[in-house]
């Protein structure tokens, strides 16, 4: 089922976590209005990038989350997050293109160098702009000079 022009309710869900240990990863009616709100927001950064998006992760089961090792409160499990990648931009250079537009966002992380955290708040909540590096080193505001 397409949620957007450019994005499924398969592929907001899909989990080869679920997958391997037969997990049930499919959402309630009230989350998918979520992930349709998050897919709706995805295709502004979309549209700003110029580029298509891959999604490494949205919805999680609490389930598929635990065992992923997240937080019982990611907004993933709420379907208001979705890790991303985009071909030929490096995470710094998402995180800095988004963080620098109009678009709003509850959150945005650079993770691990490889990927890109970027959540919406959840409906009836004012948006954080939280924007941080999560490493190896752990959690910490992401900085202008991280990238210069």
């Amino acid at each position: 089922m397409n949620l957007t022009e450019h994005f499924s309710l398969e592929e907001m869900v899909a989990s080869d976590i679920a997958v391997r240990h037969s997990i049930d990863n499919n959402p309630s009616g009230d989350i998918v209005v979520n992930l349709r709100r998050l897919a709706e927001f995805l295709e502004k950064v979309r549209l700003l990038l110029n580029k298509p998006i891959h999604i490494n992760s949205a919805y999680r089961s609490p389930e598929v989350n635990n065992l992923l090792g997240s937080k019982p409160t990611s907004q993933h499990c709420v379907g208001c997050a979705a890790d991303i990648r985009v071909d030929g931009m490096t995470p710094d250079e998402i995180v800095r293109t988004i963080k620098d537009s109009s678009i709003v966002f509850d959150q945005l992380i650079r993770e691990f160098d490889s990927w890109v955290h970027i959540s919406i708040p959840s409906e009836g909540k004012i948006a954080r702009k939280n924007v941080l590096i999560i490493d190896r080193d752990g959690t910490r505001t992401y900085y202008t000079s991280t990238y210069a």
